[in-house]
């Protein structure tokens, strides 16, 4: 993929590059025709003129025959010549006329009437006629050889702001998938429209940093302020008397603590503070000793003996939030493969929502009432647990229906 893109990048018709070629080969075309026409009308003038300059010596030469010899030279027929061509004749000018009825060998006749005679030559402007026809095929060639030079000069010339446009469009790419620090910088051309969309992007990176780590900043500062009155009222929940209202009220308490806890894990995996502790463990057992401390019911199918270099703490947040998820908003039998380094946990219900296939996990958001409810945070919190051990975590629709998370792990080596 890596080798080919260039190529694709390169041949893209849509990209920059060629549009600035092509509109580079427009301009020179129309430069070029304007030329073209322009000289070709003007030694065209040049030609007839030349040719009338030849005919009215030929004329005057035959005259001076005419009074000298009282005989004229091998002259043209009138009855060739339009009449209406021969009037300024009779008026007592003299005429010319470009005969190009046969284009290869045209002709210029002029006339006048000497000493009551009409006397009428003709001059060929097949040579004239060949000039400017070499003019023609010679501006063509010309032109062409300039657009061979001009357009890949063009192309060349416009992968400069190209490769300046990608940059920004790369440190975008990093922004949007998360990594506030990326800046794209200046890049020494100050002043021009890149330079302009660069600084806003690099403004807008940093406004955006700064606003989520106020936000995240916030969010821990609530967590932890919570977080003892809520121990408070796990404390005061368990002294009241048993009873049908305690129960509801301890249920609810308990609900409040794991949200507090899920805050707090949040604020922790946002600062990037969590850090993997990776040890060699056996997957098979840990992930069913996952399954079985979440008190669900789960089919566990282990291939073999698979052994994962990774944080068994961490590994179990995540095994245990997709099985909760999995029964929170799928429906039984929800089943658990290992197989190798990886881990898949399947449901037989709805499936994940569209929304949350294309965004990934929203905190605070199910993506889909028939989902069920829940605050949003257990696959945000596996999402990002994964990111702590070098996982990677998909979600997926199994094609005949039901939700497919799958955890992949990084390979490593059995120790012994």
């Amino acid at each position: 993929m890596s080798l080919l893109s260039p190529v694709r990048r390169l041949l893209n018709w849509r990209s920059l590059r060629w549009k600035i070629a092509a509109l580079t080969a427009a301009v020179a075309c129309v430069v070029t025709a304007a030329v073209g026409v322009l000289a070709h009308r003007v030694t065209y003038e040049w030609s007839l003129t030349t040719g009338q300059q030849d005919a009215f010596r030929e004329l005057d030469d035959a005259a001076a025959a005419y009074r000298k010899n009282g005989s004229m030279k091998d002259l043209s027929d009138l009855e060739e010549v339009p009449a209406s061509m021969l009037r300024p004749m009779w008026e007592g000018d003299t005429f010319f006329w470009y005969d190009d009825r046969k284009p290869e060998e045209p002709w210029m006749w002029a006339g006048r009437v000497v000493d009551g005679e009409p006397l009428v030559v003709q001059v060929s402007m097949g040579p004239e006629r060949r000039s400017l026809q070499a003019l023609d095929r010679h501006i063509v060639m010309v032109a062409l050889a300039a657009l061979a030079v001009a357009v890949p000069l063009a192309a060349l010339v416009a992968e400069l702001p190209n490769r300046r446009l990608r940059r920004v469009a790369r440190t975008a790419r990093r922004i949007a998938e998360g990594d506030l620090d990326a800046r794209i910088g200046a890049d020494g051309r100050e002043g021009d429209e890149i330079a302009e969309i660069s600084a806003a992007v690099d403004s807008m990176a940093g406004s955006l940093q700064r606003w989520l780590l106020s936000e995240q900043r916030f969010t821990a500062d609530v967590a932890h302020e919570l977080r003892t009155p809520v121990m408070g009222l796990m404390t005061a929940a368990e002294l009241l008397p048993d009873g049908e209202v305690t129960d509801l009220v301890r249920d609810r308490v308990r609900v409040l603590r794991i949200l507090v806890e899920n805050l707090l894990e949040i604020s922790r995996l946002d600062a990037g503070a969590e850090r993997a502790d990776r040890v060699p463990v056996p997957l098979g057992e840990v992930v069913e000793e996952s399954v079985r401390r979440t008190g669900l019911q789960a089919t566990v199918t282990v291939i073999g003996a698979p052994v994962a270099e990774t944080d068994p703490r961490r590994l179990d947040r995540i095994v245990a939030n997709l099985v909760i998820n999995a029964h929170r908003h799928g429906r039984p039998p929800v089943e658990v493969l290992v197989d190798g380094t990886t881990v898949v946990v399947r449901d037989h219900g709805p499936g994940f929502p569209d929304e949350l296939l294309t965004h990934g996990p929203q905190r605070f958001r199910t993506g889909a009432a028939e989902r069920g409810r829940g605050h949003g945070l257990g696959l945000a919190i596996a999402l990002g647990q994964a990111g702590v051990i070098g996982a990677e975590l998909t979600l997926a629709n199994a094609p005949e229906g039901g939700a497919v998370a799958v955890l992949s792990l990084p390979r490593s080596a059995r120790r012994g």
